[in-house]
């Protein structure tokens, strides 16, 4: 035992000693890492200094000019006509994507400012979803007894069946007035099928707002009768019973419903004047990103940065080079 004693003294000396060596040259090589950091800042100052003053320039520049502005307008399709809306969204954005100025000009659009971008999402409203619809009620009930409500209101098939949708286009400018909007709306409302669909629709509502309007006028002369008769016997002071199968309640129920029908109907008819309506219209809403208003300092650090890997790339060539000859 006294023998390996020194022996395992000296080998964790030698352990402590080879780590204070890696410890020293450790630092040693970040003094000498900062060392050249100066150095290369030094030997390159005046180029490092030309590339933050251009770089803060160009991004000045385009912190003041290259601004974007979202446009949003607020659209109720009718007849059905879901799918074909999101159809000529599609459509509108794929000539964005290709340039396509011939296309946009036709549909009244100038190309100052320009349209980057166009989506529509719907407007997520569980309520109105379900509103007066005992079918999507049901629907709801099935789907949600075996999955989330929050992933069943955001499923393709789901959204489809909201009554407002959102469309949003994205310019590179301000837009005067609403032209643009009013532009992107006529052209998707241009639809012969539809149309034909619209014509039907209107004259039926208004044949349906007609036939309530006679019903109403019925009830009223059949309460009106009841009501000077009722007026008579009091009169002559007698004691009147009444048979229950008049359904006086049911009929003043029936003049409700009808009366509520045509006041809905009489919306419709409003909303119903075009094939996607729309209900407000909102431009030039600034749009705020992460680097919004900072290229004058992201430019800069970006331009030295790729300086610098040029610098350190074609010392790397270079010595690699070196080795091979």
């Amino acid at each position: 035992m006294n023998t390996q004693s020194p022996n395992n003294q000296e080998e964790q000396e030698i352990d402590l000693v080879q780590i204070s060596k890696k410890i020293s040259a450790f630092f040693e090589g970040i003094s000498v890492s900062i060392f050249r950091g100066i150095q290369f800042i030094v030997n390159n100052l005046k180029i490092i200094l030309l590339l933050v003053v251009i770089g803060f320039g160009v991004g000045l520049f385009l912190d003041k000019t290259q601004k974007q502005f979202n446009n949003e307008i607020i659209v109720k399709p009718n007849f059905e006509s879901v799918d074909y809306l999101y159809s000529k969204i599609d459509l509108i954005q794929s000539k964005i994507q290709t340039n396509d100025t011939a296309f946009f000009k036709a549909i009244g659009i100038a190309n100052s400012p320009r349209i980057n971008k166009i989506t529509i999402e719907p407007i997520i409203d569980v309520f109105k979803f379900v509103n007066n619809n005992e079918q999507n009620l049901e629907v709801l009930k099935l789907i949600t007894a075996n999955s989330d409500l929050k992933s069943i209101v955001n499923e393709k098939t789901t959204v489809k069946n909201y009554p407002f949708y959102s469309i949003v286009f994205t310019t590179n400018g301000i837009l005067k007035d609403e032209k643009t909007a009013n532009a992107l709306l006529n052209y998707i409302n241009t639809s012969s099928y539809y149309s034909r669909i619209q014509k039907i629709q209107l004259t039926n509502i208004a044949q349906r707002i007609k036939e309530n309007n006679q019903l109403v006028a019925q009830i009223d002369a059949v309460l009106n009768k009841f009501s000077n008769t009722q007026t008579g016997y009091q009169k002559s002071d007698k004691l009147v019973y009444y048979n229950e199968n008049t359904q006086l309640n049911d009929i003043i129920k029936t003049k409700d419903g009808l009366l509520r029908e045509n006041a809905n109907l009489k919306l419709e008819l409003i909303t119903s004047d075009k094939i996607v309506k729309e209900n407000s219209v909102v431009i030039n809403v600034l749009k705020k990103e992460a680097i919004e208003g900072k290229l004058k300092f992201i430019l800069p650090i970006l331009f030295v940065a790729l300086f610098v890997f040029f610098v350190l790339a074609k010392s790397f060539y270079k010595k690699q080079k070196a080795l091979l000859s």
